[in-house]
Parts: C-alpha cells; structure tokens; sequence
C-alpha cells in the first residue's frame, strides 16, 4: 500500500486499495485479542495532490468488523468507515519567532505534518489507524438494546426474566443500609 510519489502528476493521482485486514499488524493484535473480528477486506479510496514537497492525500476506508455488545455480550457485525486527511514532507519548514525572527523548533505533528523518507509513502499505517478510529468506543448491537439482567444475567432482549430489579441508578446501592451513630463524646 505504498504511493510512488513520481506517480503524482499535476492533475493529482487516485488509487483504491483492497488489502485482507490480516494485512495490518494492528488489526491482526486487535482480532488475537478478541477485541474485534475484522470480516471484510479494508477498502481504501485515496486522492494525492502533489504541491511543490508537500503531498496531501485525502482518503476513505471501510470494512466490517464482528465486535461484541458492551450491553448484552451478543456478536454482531457493524459497518466501519472513516475518511481522512494528511500532508505529507520529507523534511520540516524552518518556523521563525514571530517577534525575533529566531528559528523555532516545531514537530511534524504540531504543524500537521507527516514525515517520510524515500520515493514513497507507505500508507499501511495510517489505513490501520482510520479503522481504529472508526471503531465505536462502546459498541451495541442496537440503541435499543436493554442488555442483561443485573441478577441472573439473563439477555432481556427475549423478555424479561422474572427477577425483582431495582429501577433507577445503582451508584449508591451500597449505602441504602449505612446508619450514622450520632451519639459521639
């Protein structure tokens, strides 16, 4: 998944990548885990636009991953998509102070940019990183989703199960049989 940067015309260059998710290191750890099985291949649509050193590229990723409920425990499938932009260099800009004219030091990533090396830019990483990011931080099956009974775990998507729940929060269930003895000397 590398873009030749001599490739770049003055119209700009558009590729789509299809890579299998065993591909990206990240996504495999991910899978390993059980954090997340990814179903489909990674489908990445980018766009490079080559201005003097610099190379912005534009793109989209997507694919399927198998995730976990954080309500009910229950597998299911969910679309992921992302889109993403980033400029590329090979080497930093020189910054100067404002008010002494002094070179300043700033890092790529304070200004936006991304440092590469060579011929080309290698996008494996920043694909791997869209689809992290396109992961939802509390996945569910649905918004509607009333999870598992706090007392016998039972998947209330099938109905209710018949325990005696307490309605409302639970934050300081523990305190309801705290007693304070007043009689201090």
């Amino acid at each position: 998944m590398r873009l030749r940067i001599e490739d770049i015309k003055e119209k700009g260059l558009t590729l789509d990548f299809v890579e299998d998710p065993s591909e990206y290191p990240v996504l495999s750890e991910m899978a390993k885990k059980g954090e997340g099985d990814f179903r489909t291949e990674v489908r990445t649509h980018v766009r490079a636009q080559r201005i003097g050193d610099l190379v912005e590229i534009d793109g989209r990723v997507e694919t399927t991953a198998r995730l976990a409920c954080s309500r009910c425990l229950q597998d299911f499938e969910k679309p992921l998509s992302g889109g993403f932009s980033l400029a590329f260099v090979r080497e930093l800009p020189a910054v100067h102070d404002e008010e002494g004219g002094e070179e300043v030091e700033v890092s790529a990533e304070e200004m936006g940019l991304v440092l590469f090396e060579g011929d080309e830019i290698d996008l494996k990483d920043t694909v791997q990183e869209q689809v992290v990011l396109a992961l939802p931080v509390r996945p569910l099956c649905s918004n509607q989703c009333p999870g598992l009974c706090a007392k016998c775990g039972a998947d209330l998507k099938h109905g209710e199960c018949g325990c005696d729940r307490v309605s409302g929060s639970l934050k300081f269930a523990a305190l309801k049989d705290f007693k304070v003895n007043k009689d201090r000397n």
